[in-house]
């Protein structure tokens, strides 16, 4: 029964979905009267009961269901089995359709009641035309080639439970429907892109509907990203929290574009330029978001996020085809009728300085691009597996991102209408001084690589920029009488949305340093000890307290105590390994000490049966500071998506008729 419910609303979503595109796009075509709101509803509806029956068929221990009979167990705890739902395949994907059809049901309803105004109502229907098509074409995919909700025989009494990685930290609940809703959320910018294509209409308003669709969908991917990476380095064991694994270089792409339309959405506000250019980037996120999907689902590329091959992969490659095909074929029908771009400014002013700012976020985009298809081109063309590793990406990509720190201290200080060299030098005097500075007293004292170096420079060249920025903004409007919080509350009401830009900025210093210190600076020490066993380390010892070992119902561990000494005092660990027999896997719980000015993270690498182990010590400073940078980013991000109260105009005054006393008549 759960089945067969979870079958059927799934195609009463797809053939809503199907029919709504249709009727959209036929009301767009003709201009008639826009369709009945439960086009829209109802796909929400339908993926919502199919991912209801899911989980009730999860939570009840249904093993006729195939999807429960791979994925779930009677061990596993509720919270646990709840996730599992997006622990492989086939359920991940109906997690895709639920929110994709989200986003239809929010821009439909959204459009149906509000429509853009001072845009023809074509815009907006075109728009839910396309994401109604985009949330068909998903819901088919989960529906004919997914097949989650096939049944088993005979049915077997227990399951395996989920991959032992995806049942081991709270992150599972959060990151992936997280990380969905970012990559999904390019769908919006890219429907309003086809819309303006189609319509010729790429003015402010429609800028408007593309910026607030791609903040919202940047702002969650970086939370996503972020997270990702924390429970990564929390989990995995290995010390590292980003390896440019091509899973998540498919997640890294999609936000850079998203950043790079952001900024040159500024452009287009101000100076009604680039209006292609943003069209063409709402376009992109969308198909590398599509893309990172292909290269999960297919099975061509190895890693730890992708699942395994599917009949999922030739069809999502034919609907990436003919997007780019039928988007390339609106460019040639329908490019004469967008607008004229305006010129972005001098070149010594903000809007060229936010366009370089793209040029450079295009050029990474590009490097992990190839870098992420190049083992996938060479083993198609010609049957040799190869590999792309960190040092190509270090080497190629990671360089454009130091000078974007320096653009980022430049940029904001620029005016829009230009300004002279000697202006800009001066506004920077103080910021890089502070910035050589940090550059000496690192070469001096904890010397490392220049490109360490310089992006430890430049990016407190970054953070004192901004707060400069910051304190002049405050200053100005500090009257006679009032105090500095009363000025800061001010400016942040009038400038709310450059406010929430700058604590962006001052997240991804922060994340900079974090990622360039624990990067550079980071000892790691393997030591091989007995019980009662002491060794040295550098600035400190390290004991084997006692190795312990204890059975549950899925998994053997084995966990050493061990009590690490060093200049800050003593702390215990208890770092484990989890051996799954249903899994046949081994998995490294690493012990972590956090605290401000850096991590203790210890492994245990192999146990011995007479009480002998070995393990893995490093110390990593700052990397919690990767973590803060990525909250504080979506903290800036979320500020700028926050409501502003409108500003209330006064009633305009029409001057009453002057009336005339009439002329005698002669």
């Amino acid at each position: 029964m759960t089945a067969w419910l979870g079958t059927f609303t799934l195609a009463a979503a797809f053939c809503a979905a199907l029919v709504g595109a249709a009727l959209w796009g036929r009301s767009a075509t003709t201009g008639g009267a826009a369709p009945a709101r439960w086009t829209v509803v109802l796909p929400l509806v339908g993926a919502t009961a199919s991912v209801g029956a899911l989980e009730t068929a999860l939570l009840s221990h249904d093993f006729a269901v195939r999807f429960v009979a791979e994925n779930g167990s009677r061990a596993t705890n509720a919270y646990y089995t709840v996730t599992s739902l997006w622990a492989a395949h086939d359920g991940s994907l109906l997690l895709w359709v639920l929110i994709l059809a989200a986003y239809l049901c929010f821009v439909g309803v959204r459009g149906h009641r509000v429509p853009l105004a001072g845009t023809s109502p074509a815009l907006g229907r075109w728009a839910v035309a396309v994401l109604a098509a985009t949330t068909a074409f998903f819901c088919g995919l989960a529906l004919f080639t997914g097949h989650v909700f096939d049944t088993v025989s005979p049915v077997p009494h227990d399951g395996p439970g989920p991959n032992p990685l995806l049942a081991d930290h709270p992150a599972m609940g959060i990151h992936p429907p997280l990380l969905y809703t970012g990559l999904l959320g390019t769908a919006v910018p890219f429907a309003f892109a086809v819309a303006g294509l189609i319509t010729g209409e790429v003015g402010p308003r429609w800028l408007a509907a593309v910026r607030s669709s791609a903040l919202f969908a940047w702002t969650t991917l970086t939370a996503g990203i972020v997270m990702g990476a924390w429970w990564s380095y929390a989990v995995l064991g290995w010390g590292g929290y980003w390896a440019w694994d091509p899973v998540e270089n498919a997640s890294l792409m999609p936000w850079l574009v998203l950043t790079a339309l952001l900024h040159s959405a500024m452009v287009q506000r101000r100076r009604s330029a680039l209006p292609v250019w943003n069209l063409s980037l709402a376009v992109a996120a969308f198909l590398l978001a599509a893309l990172g999907s292909f290269l999960t689902r297919s099975g061509v590329v190895s890693s730890v996020h992708s699942f395994a091959a599917s009949a999922v992969g030739p069809v999502l490659l034919g609907f990436l085809a003919a997007v780019v095909v039928g988007v390339a074929l609106l460019v040639l029908l329908r490019g004469d009728r967008l607008a004229t771009p305006e010129p972005v400014g001098p070149p010594l002013s903000r809007g060229s300085a936010l366009l370089l700012n793209n040029l450079l976020l295009l050029c990474v985009t590009v490097v992990v691009l190839l870098g992420t298809l190049f083992p996938l081109l060479v083993q198609t063309l010609s049957g040799t597996e190869v590999s792309v590793g960190p040092p190509f990406f270090d080497r190629t990509a990671v360089p454009v991102l130091v000078v974007l720190l320096l653009l980022m201290a430049v940029g904001p200080s620029m005016s829009w209408r230009g300004d002279t060299l000697t202006t800009v030098l001066s506004r920077l005097v103080v910021p890089a001084c502070v910035g050589a500075v940090v550059v000496v007293t690192l070469s001096l004292l904890a010397p490392t690589g220049p490109l360490t170096t310089s992006a430890l420079g430049l990016a407190s060249v970054v953070a004192s920029s901004t707060l400069l920025d910051v304190w002049g903004r405050v200053r100005r409007r500090r009257v006679q009488g009032s105090g500095w919080p009363r000025a800061l509350a001010r400016w942040l009401h009038e400038d709310r949305r450059r406010a929430a830009g700058l604590v962006a900025h001052l997240g991804l210093v922060l994340a900079a340093v974090g990622i360039a210190a624990s990067s550079a600076y980071t000892a790691t020490y393997e030591r091989t000890l007995r019980a009662g066993e002491q060794a040295a380390l550098p600035g400190g010892r390290v004991e084997l307290l006692s190795v312990g070992r204890h059975r549950s119902a899925q998994a053997m561990s084995t966990q050493a105590r061990l009590r690490v000494t060093s200049g800050s005092g003593a702390v215990v660990t208890e770092p484990a390994l989890r051996f799954f027999p249903g899994r046949g896997m081994t998995v490294a719980v690493p012990a972590l000490v956090s605290r401000v000015g850096g991590d203790l993270y210890v492994t245990l690498l192999s146990s011995q049966g007479d009480g002998q182990a070995t393990v893995r010590i490093s110390r990593k400073p700052l990397v919690g500071w990767v973590w803060a940078g990525g909250a504080v980013m979506a903290a800036g991000g979320a500020a700028a998506l926050w409501p502003g109260r409108a500003r209330r105009r006064p009633p305009r005054q029409v001057p009453e008729p002057e009336v005339r006393a009439p002329e005698p008549v002669p």
